[in-house]
């Protein structure tokens, strides 16, 4: 079976792959510590699973519902992004998507054309590129500083006549680094000045731990015309596996999106839109102690990271991961013998653009970070 040139040339997801490496060691039995997985280990918050269990006995639950999302989760997005950053969003300027990866896979589909340009800062997401890719679009990728916060300076010297797209994404993944707002603020700026659009994807936004977050529309009216919004309850939430994530852009281009989930994966889950109505009207308190928990271990793992000889690990501000510098220039080999005699699973850094780092996840209990981090420093010191 001959398969095309564009499914042919898509990577695999790295952070997918690793996780399923330790998975089957695990399922052989070893004792595997996992710090690739890119999910909050804590349990759904209780409002979640009373409202998924509560909508299983709704009339009618198992139909189809509108491609975009009923028209209550789409009320309750909404009130969410009024009531949090002050934005007004009619409901037809938002939708619901299978998942946050897949609205953004959308988006991608909607915009991008032959040759048209967009500015990835680096380290990155591992899908960002390949998406565009897929698209027959082309990435242009802009390193950050020492601690991986990006610079209008960078952005701007990257613009070409073909730009068409900047991605911001902050809290990032992989880093965590939140970007100065000073800098946001400039790069917003320049896209209206040079009417370039902005995918903010803002997944991590309620995991921030020293900074307060800013959200890209809220920035301006004029920044707010040329931003598409994405965001997903996975990560604040704890439900990566349950699929639902969300847009807010203008009407003409959400019109765009709901024709391309429509011939692609239909509406999304039917459970999942109740739970997020509930969700948007409940109180943050299980939420907050999670991202409490995440600061602790953050503190731990950064300190902990840098008394290993060799190791640079800058303290990140938000999401759940570190990306620190290793003492190799090939971040897959040092992550597959890592796995093989330490036992302990970590991304390499090479798909996230940084050959000399890796992702280590701390959505892991303290414990369990204490002993990967014992056998990290073993592996490198032997």
């Amino acid at each position: 079976m001959k398969l095309s040139e564009r499914a042919s040339n898509l990577q695999p997801s790295a952070t997918l792959a690793i996780s399923g490496k330790a998975k089957a060691l695990k399922k052989e039995g070893k004792d595997v510590i996992d710090f690739g997985a890119g999910q909050p280990d804590f349990e759904p918050p209780s409002f979640i699973k009373t409202a998924i269990k509560a909508a299983i006995d709704k009339p009618g639950i198992g139909k189809y519902t509108a491609v975009p999302g009923t028209p209550e989760a789409r009320e309750a997005i909404t009130k969410k992004l009024k009531s949090d950053y002050n934005l007004d969003y009619t409901s037809n300027e938002v939708m619901v998507t299978v998942g946050g990866k897949c609205g953004l896979f959308n988006i991608f589909q909607a915009l991008i054309d032959k040759d048209d340009e967009v500015i990835i800062p680096s380290p990155y997401w591992v899908s960002y590129p390949e998406q565009v890719k897929f698209c027959n679009g082309t990435p242009v990728i802009v390193e950050t500083d020492n601690n991986f916060k990006l610079q209008a300076s960078s952005v701007e010297a990257a613009i070409t006549d073909k730009t068409k797209i900047i991605i911001l994404n902050s809290p990032s993944n992989p880093t965590g680094a939140v970007s100065d707002e000073e800098e946001l603020i400039k790069i917003a700026n320049l896209a209206v000045e040079k009417d370039i659009l902005i995918i903010s994807d803002e997944i991590y936004d309620k995991i921030i731990f020293d900074k307060k977050h800013l959200c890209i529309p809220a920035i301006s009216e004029a920044v707010k015309k040329q931003t598409i919004y994405c965001n997903a309850l996975s990560k604040t939430y704890a439900v990566p596996g349950l699929r639902l994530g969300y847009i807010a852009a203008n009407e003409s281009l959400i019109k765009a999106l709901t024709a391309i989930q429509g011939q692609s994966t239909s509406n999304p889950d039917a459970l999942m839109q109740e739970a997020l109505i509930v969700a948007f009207s409940s109180p943050m308190d299980e939420v907050n102690a999670m991202v409490e928990e995440f600061k602790k271990r953050r503190d731990y793992i950064v300190q902990a990271l840098n008394e290993i000889p060799g190791v640079e690990c800058p303290s990140p501000d938000g999401a759940f991961y570190v990306f620190p510098k290793i003492p190799t220039d090939n971040s897959l080999q040092f992550a597959t013998d890592l796995l093989e005699k330490k036992l302990v699973a970590v991304v390499p850094g090479a798909p996230f653009g940084r050959e000399s780092h890796v992702r280590i996840s701390y959505a892991a209990s303290l414990d369990n970070i204490k002993e990967g981090v014992k056998r990290i420093r073993e592996f490198i010191e032997n």
